[in-house]
């Protein structure tokens, strides 16, 4: 029985330190990567500005072949909105609709997640050419946790920023075929 006690007292006193931890920890996240690819800047931007193109390349869209899609508007165009629905928890539900673009350069996103918890990130693609035949890509993504789950910002670089290399590495891969 004192095993049980300190067991249960040690769990409770981890759950205290990170509630406690969470108080001092930002509520905002950013996280952003980059990769270069080997193609003229504006073929990978007109690939990357189409959203239905990320069933090739992102890590998410890819992790539920069976999940349910739905689309509103012209694809690449400001207010397209991609909805998506999975069983699976590593993918939830929810929607990103393009919010604005700037030609050649820039496509930003707004992400509406649904389940398994609710939360709003700003995503933004961006492409430069670095030579005629090469283009920086950088993946970005912000958002706000709110208390106590701001607790996971302290690890979401490590986190998100394995999924954007995973999926930025995906692109560059189709895109040099």
């Amino acid at each position: 029985m004192k095993i049980v006690k300190k067991i249960l007292f040690v769990i409770a006193g981890i759950i205290v330190l990170a509630l406690i931890v969470a108080l001092f920890v930002s509520k905002e996240y950013t996280v952003k990567r980059e990769i270069t690819i080997n193609k003229p800047s504006q073929q990978v931007f007109e690939y990357v500005r189409l959203i239905k193109n990320q069933a090739h390349y992102n890590k998410w869209v890819m992790m539920d072949p069976n999940m349910k899609k739905d689309y509103k508007g012209t694809d690449g165009t400001i207010g397209f909105v991609y909805a998506w629905d999975s069983k699976d928890d590593g993918v939830g539900k929810g929607e990103e609709e393009i919010k604005q673009i700037e030609d050649g350069k820039k496509v930003d996103l707004e992400i509406r997640f649904i389940k398994p918890f609710e939360g709003l990130a700003h995503t933004e693609m961006t492409t430069e050419a670095v030579s005629p035949t090469q283009t920086k890509v950088a993946w970005g993504m912000t958002g706000e946790s709110k208390y106590p789950m701001n607790f996971m910002n302290i690890f979401i670089d490590g986190i998100l920023g394995k999924d954007l290399d995973e999926s930025l590495n995906n692109l560059k891969g189709v895109l040099e075929k």
